[in-house]
């Protein structure tokens, strides 16, 4: 099984790029993750938000590869301790499916896009900024592998 971010923004700050790309690389074994970035809408003065997110949306549609399960990141999806996301992923895993995280723009996801999710994924209560939100995903997704395979990485 591999795994792909769709993330809407491009030219995430250096920090963000170093820290996804180490988790990256620590699941490389265990669960390949590509990340795709999508163009953010055009926004600003005179600009309509909503046509914004509906273009991120057509774009995010585009990138989505055919077959996979589809793990939209929202605020009102359901939450997961650790081990309940690493269970999770031992479900997707028996799926034999590739899977899909999506992260959507300032507004969210287009409301197409949220109703072509299998599942939506809360990070919990708080408003994240949605380039940090790549670093959590990808260290949550390593703690979940590391878990499943009995690695010393997450000591409760």
């Amino acid at each position: 099984m591999k795994a792909r971010l769709i993330a809407v923004g491009e030219n995430p700050p250096g920090w963000v790029a170093e820290g996804f790309g180490e988790y990256q690389k620590r699941l490389s074994h265990w669960l390949p993750l590509d990340l795709v970035e999508v163009a953010p809408g055009m926004r600003g003065k005179g600009r309509d938000a909503a046509r914004a997110m509906a273009d991120e949306g057509a774009r995010v549609q585009a990138a989505l590869p055919r077959n996979a399960w589809v793990v939209a990141l929202d605020g009102r999806g359901k939450a997961h301790s650790s081990e309940g996301l690493a269970q999770r992923l031992e479900h997707w895993r028996q799926q034999g499916r590739d899977l899909v995280f999506l992260i959507g723009g300032p507004e969210g996801h287009a409301p197409d896009v949220l109703a072509a999710a299998d599942e939506r994924w809360s990070l919990g209560p708080l408003t994240l900024p949605h380039m940090l939100v790549r670093l959590v995903l990808a260290e949550q997704l390593y703690r979940a592998c590391s878990l499943l395979a009995n690695h010393p990485y997450h000591r409760a």
